[in-house]
């Protein structure tokens, strides 16, 4: 077991948590979720916690990775049906029982609301273990977008009564708290994404990239990251860019990821260049090789993309959602468009086209903005609500068993 202490900025020592993280999806997983829980995670092991990872397997002969202060179980899971890439796990409330009982942690973190999730905070409580959770993906928004929509007010029902059922939720901006407790959330804390700004500057600029996108120093490169897919109204990006390319004469348009719609955007679209999934160093030139970014999805929780695309360099325009909304001054460090409004939408992109200075003094200011979101203060951010809902969780169950004859002493208290 890992025994060293993790000392704050401060100089106050506090000592190392045993805690169990529950997701149904983990890097190799290729989204937001994955990708910050997994920087999350990795931060924690650094400051000296122990992470216990469950997780569905992500192919048959999928095997569990253990290193210092890191160790995973994987359970059996299913492809999501509207959304194959990623596997729910089945429940497996018992095997979650005996595993705790044996190994007992501090706090029990949950990443995602789904079967494997639920059976966790059963399990958790069962236990009598503090949880806490996160609230990452707007799934009872997303039905809309998958001819499910008759079932958007049982999903966010279900939502609810689930995180409702945890210590805290955390929230990654003030407007998704906002929105979340006028439908009756409760324990909400934010604790905004991160960014790593080694990987994502305007530094990972390829001219060569440029060239193989027939771009010239002349050409403006309007950029779109994410899944290719309806809840993220590519229509409206592509409809954007058919009216810049009548505003601008040298403009091209990039589209990075994959998803169902693929196929029909390059059917209609041959102009268009489809980059696929990128990653890593890849998907940082592809970023910093552009000059705006395109976002005018409305289902986010946060949007990774944002920040990413900021900290590159580009100039952004998106809906005054999400990230966006918390990160985006219009006209100082990017372009805001009023939520459900494509004009707003078009007319911001236009806004960015015809001013080249309006355009270069919003990247540097993203830039700027960026630098301020380092994974590190996120990690000790995510640290802090660990530390609190133990203390609180310690403190209510002292309560209750003050009075009782059998009781033997007080819980421990972390600082």
């Amino acid at each position: 077991m890992n025994t060293h202490l993790h000392i704050e900025r401060l100089g106050q020592v506090r000592p190392s948590l045993k805690i169990s993280v529950v997701t149904e999806t983990y890097p190799p997983d290729i989204n937001g979720v994955a990708m910050t829980l997994s920087r999350i995670v990795n931060g924690l092991v650094e400051n000296g916690h122990d992470i216990f990872l469950i997780r569905p397997k992500h192919f048959k002969h999928d095997a569990p990775t253990t290193r210092e202060g890191f160790q995973e179980k994987l359970v059996h899971g299913l492809p999501i049906p509207f959304y194959k890439q990623l596997r729910m796990g089945l429940p497996s409330k018992k095997e979650l029982i005996r595993l705790w009982t044996y190994s007992r942690p501090d706090i029990v973190h949950i990443a995602t609301e789904g079967p494997l999730g639920w059976s966790a905070l059963q399990a958790a409580k069962k236990l009598r273990l503090p949880v806490s959770t996160d609230f990452r993906t707007n799934f009872h928004a997303y039905s809309n977008h998958y001819k499910i929509g008759w079932l958007s007010t049982a999903i966010l029902s279900y939502l609810k009564k689930f995180h409702n059922s945890a210590n805290v939720t955390m929230v990654p901006t003030k407007q998704l708290e906002d929105e979340l407790t006028s439908v009756k959330f409760e324990n909400l804390h934010i604790v905004p994404r991160g960014i790593d700004t080694q990987l994502f500057n305007p530094g990972k600029h390829s001219p060569a990239l440029r060239e193989q996108w027939g771009a010239t120093d002349k050409t403006t490169v309007m950029l779109y990251v994410g899944r290719l897919a309806a809840e993220k109204n590519l229509p409206l990006v592509v409809q954007s860019y058919e009216m810049a390319k009548k505003i601008c004469a040298h403009i091209k348009l990039v589209l990075v990821g994959d998803g169902p719609l693929m196929n029909e955007l390059q059917s209609k679209y041959p102009d268009i260049i489809f980059a696929g999934f990128k990653t890593g160093e890849e998907l940082a030139k592809h970023y910093a090789s552009a000059d705006m970014f395109v976002f005018a999805s409305q289902t986010e929780t946060f949007g990774n993309v944002t920040l990413e695309a900021m900290a590159s360099g580009l100039s952004v325009v998106a809906f005054d959602h999400a990230a966006a909304s918390e990160l985006i001054i219009s006209g100082e460090n990017g372009m805001l468009a009023s939520q459900n409004t494509d004009i707003h939408f078009e007319m911001a992109v236009q806004a960015i086209l015809n001013n080249p200075f309006l355009m270069a003094e919003t990247k540097i200011n993203a830039v700027e903005t960026a630098r301020n979101f380092s994974w590190e203060s996120i990690v000790e951010r995510t640290e802090s609500v660990f530390f609190d809902v133990i203390n609180n969780h310690h403190r209510s169950t002292v309560q209750i068993t003050s009075n009782h004859p059998l009781t033997t002493g007080l819980s421990k208290q972390y600082p």
